[in-house]
């Protein structure tokens, strides 16, 4: 005899009848009381909730909550989510609309409806709001070789100081995010006769884990990356762990994962210790930094995109525009 049932996949709700199993089964998904019904068995509602990274199911809880306590639902029409959309419009960024979109989209496909963000009304509606409302892209400004020679000139030898040495310079020649920095273990690291190399097992554009590996070749300055690391090593010692822990003023260490938000803190406080002036700059400024200079260099695309992971040359060329702005201007032959 089946047994009707249904599966939270975080309260989302998934009804249907089955052969007999668990009456009840929770998994992590989004806080929302938006139902979604099908039919659908314990094992498959787990996959589909761990088919979206963490962070992101985070990100839609908070949306679809926003969004029903504007007073939509799930389903809706195409007319609502173009009420909905341009009441926020004025307040939000373009980045925040796009992902609220792309929550509620999600909310549809997984009961099975059609989307309505994909109706040619919704469309019209975000390239309205984008013609009235120009929301500027806020990047992180990228810190370059030269600053960041200066940032670690002034650097002590405290604990503190030997970390953050170490965590600027991996992050800026492996061209890493700041969440791909503080989810590296130190069995990730391994010595090469040329360096070190590391073993990134999940990033951004990554989510299945495939992995990839990053060369960090010796330095050819006082500022090497190897170098700094060991240094790190010899004070944190080699058991397996976090690669970077936490470090309080008095020199102790805790044996935790640091907080993806601390390296924006680690570079914007060493920024901030030089009085360099621009920015802002954020723990992507590693990454941004290593990409430009490259461009600056004359450093080929292909060959920074298989050190920052790039996967087009599209998201590279941002960057590489940044860096060639006064490269052969032709106002400064008139000037």
């Amino acid at each position: 005899m089946s047994v009707s049932h249904k599966i939270e996949v975080n309260s989302w709700t998934f009804n249907h009848s089955h052969a007999p199993v668990t009456p009840s089964v929770r998994v992590a998904f989004a806080q929302s009381s938006v139902a979604i019904n099908c039919a659908l068995p314990p094992l498959v509602a787990s996959y589909i909730a761990q088919s979206i990274a963490a962070s992101t199911r985070r990100a839609y809880r908070s949306d679809l909550a926003q969004f029903e306590t504007w007073g939509g639902t799930v389903p809706c029409t195409p007319e609502v989510v173009a009420d909905y959309i341009s009441a926020i419009a004025s307040v939000y960024s373009g980045s925040t609309l796009r992902r609220r979109l792309a929550a509620i989209a999600k909310a549809h496909r997984l009961r099975g409806c059609l989307s309505p963000v994909s109706s040619e009304i919704v469309r019209a509606t975000i390239q309205g709001i984008s013609r009235t409302h120009i929301h500027s892209r806020r990047e992180a400004a990228p810190l370059l070789k030269e600053d960041l020679v200066a940032v670690l000139d002034a650097m002590g030898s405290s604990p503190k100081d030997v970390r953050d040495r170490a965590l600027l310079l991996l992050g800026w020649a492996g061209a890493f995010r700041r969440s791909e920095i503080v989810s590296l273990n130190v069995g990730d690291v391994v010595q090469a006769r040329q360096g070190l190399v590391v073993t990134l097992r999940r990033s951004k554009t990554d989510q299945t884990g495939t992995g990839r590996q990053i060369g960090i070749p010796y330095g050819r300055t006082r500022h090497c990356p190897v170098n700094a690391l060991n240094d790190w090593l010899a004070l944190r010692g080699d058991h397996e762990g976090p690669l970077f822990y936490s470090v309080r003023r008095c020199g102790q260490m805790r044996s935790s994962q640091l907080p993806a938000a601390t390296v924006s803190e680690i570079v914007q406080r060493r920024v901030a210790a030089t009085g360099l002036v621009g920015g802002p700059y954020s723990g992507h400024s590693l990454r941004a930094g290593f990409i430009t200079s490259c461009a600056l260099a004359g450093i080929a695309s292909w060959r920074i995109r298989n050190q920052s992971g790039h996967k087009s040359e599209a998201m590279l060329t941002r960057y590489i525009r940044r860096g060639e702005l006064f490269t052969e201007n032709p106002a400064a032959q008139l000037l």
